[in-house]
């Protein structure tokens, strides 16, 4: 049996790390009842093992499956095999995020009445990759990578259980190359175990020349990464956006995350004033989704550049959390008649074409003004002609 699944937890208890989330599962174990949940971090941070250890301690059959090879089926089939029956399966799903829009959606009404605890695990957001049915039944929880002290823990319960030497430089670059991840932590102990029971820095830089890429560290998680990279871009620093975007891709971040964040900056952060920008992230975003690493680095290089230089305007941001501000806090405002092609004022309708272009014309019933436009970059070509159109000009 290999070391990972050897001194894999059996019980809350034992788990490293997760300190907050470790608690509030004891008190739904105690309540005997817990929530779809969805455990979103990096690998080797006890996804699968706090699943696992929730089902023994619930007394809930217990399946696991990969998304990437699940069926529609597979899920139909254990839930048939449960009807009826008082004890629960939980279906714990790795990778989730893989999972296919019908995939997600046969879970929905599985999860609406219980008729198995669902629990995912990704390594991806989960506000970007699931479907909101699938968020909006579950809770969402955010594993950490464990720190250099739960790794050293349950490094001395190693040590502890089956005996071996290790010198003090070996022990540190162990707990440091491992970044965060007890499995590879364990999986490297247990090959270097079976070239030397005496452990050297030496052995261990022979098997692991570097450490391991798992996205985050215990002081530099990735969404922080993520953030410097947006900032960055916000800010015009393209040299520091690529350092960002070059740190994420040696961390093992996927292109398409990082080309996500690029598309979304495009619009909230540079806007109309260049709207090509758009363009280019959802160019970049589809390219790599085809082509992948190595090469995805160039692609994301350039749209970095691209949108590190383009003009920053945020009003079309600010302009759509205007209106969603104005909807969601004041009655609907009633949609003027001759705006509704089955009303028969649609006959009041004045179509713009008729009057070279535009027409003095009410299309709210109440005047309200969300968008205020920064005059920057192609922004200010937009607001020449608007008020070309508005003169009946030539634009």
């Amino acid at each position: 049996m290999s070391l990972s699944l050897k001194f894999r937890p059996k019980s809350l208890d034992q788990i490293a790390g997760q300190g907050k989330i470790v608690a509030v599962f004891k008190k739904f174990v105690a309540a005997g009842s817990i929530p779809h949940s969805i455990f979103f971090g990096a690998a080797g941070s006890g996804k699968t093992t706090m699943a696992r250890v929730i089902a023994s301690e619930l007394n809930y059959d217990f399946y696991e499956l990969d998304a990437t090879s699940l069926k529609v089926e597979d899920i139909r089939k254990i839930l048939s095999s449960h009807a009826g029956s008082l004890i629960k399966p939980l279906i714990f799903i790795d990778e989730i995020h893989r999972l296919s829009k019908t995939q997600q959606e046969v879970l929905l009404i599985p999860m609406e009445n219980y008729a198995a605890i669902i629990i995912g695990a990704t390594t991806e957001n989960p506000q970007f990759v699931l479907s909101s049915g699938i968020r909006s039944r579950s809770m969402i929880f955010e594993f950490e990578p464990l720190s250099y002290e739960d790794l050293e823990a349950l490094l001395a319960r190693v040590q502890g259980e089956i005996g071996f030497e290790m010198d003090e430089e070996a022990r540190k670059y162990l707990l440091n190359s491992s970044s965060g991840d007890a499995r590879s932590m364990l999986n490297l102990l247990e090959f270097a175990l079976l070239a030397d029971s005496a452990i050297t820095l030496d052995t261990l830089r022979t098997l692991r020349a570097n450490a391991v890429a798992a996205g985050v560290s215990s002081d530099d998680l990735h969404y922080e990464l993520a953030s410097a990279m947006i900032k960055s871009l916000r800010g015009s620093d393209a040299d520091a956006a690529l350092y960002y975007v070059a740190r994420l891709i040696d961390a093992g971040e996927s292109a398409d995350f990082i080309a996500r964040r690029m598309v979304i900056l495009a619009s909230e952060d540079i806007g109309n004033a260049n709207p090509n920008a758009l363009n280019i992230a959802v160019s970049t975003l589809t390219a790599v989704s085809k082509i992948g690493y190595p090469e995805a680095r160039i692609i994301l290089g350039q749209c970095a550049i691209y949108l590190a230089h383009s003009p920053k305007s945020n009003a079309a941001y600010l302009g759509i959390n205007a209106a969603l501000k104005f909807v969601r806090s004041a009655a609907p405002l009633p949609t003027p008649r001759y705006l509704i092609n089955s009303d028969k004022q649609i006959a009041d309708y004045k179509y713009p074409h008729d009057f070279g272009g535009w027409v003095e014309q009410a299309y709210m019933s109440e005047a309200a003004k969300f968008y205020e436009s920064k005059g920057i970059g192609f922004e200010k070509t937009l607001d020449d002609w608007l008020a070309k159109i508005k003169a009946k000009g030539s634009v």
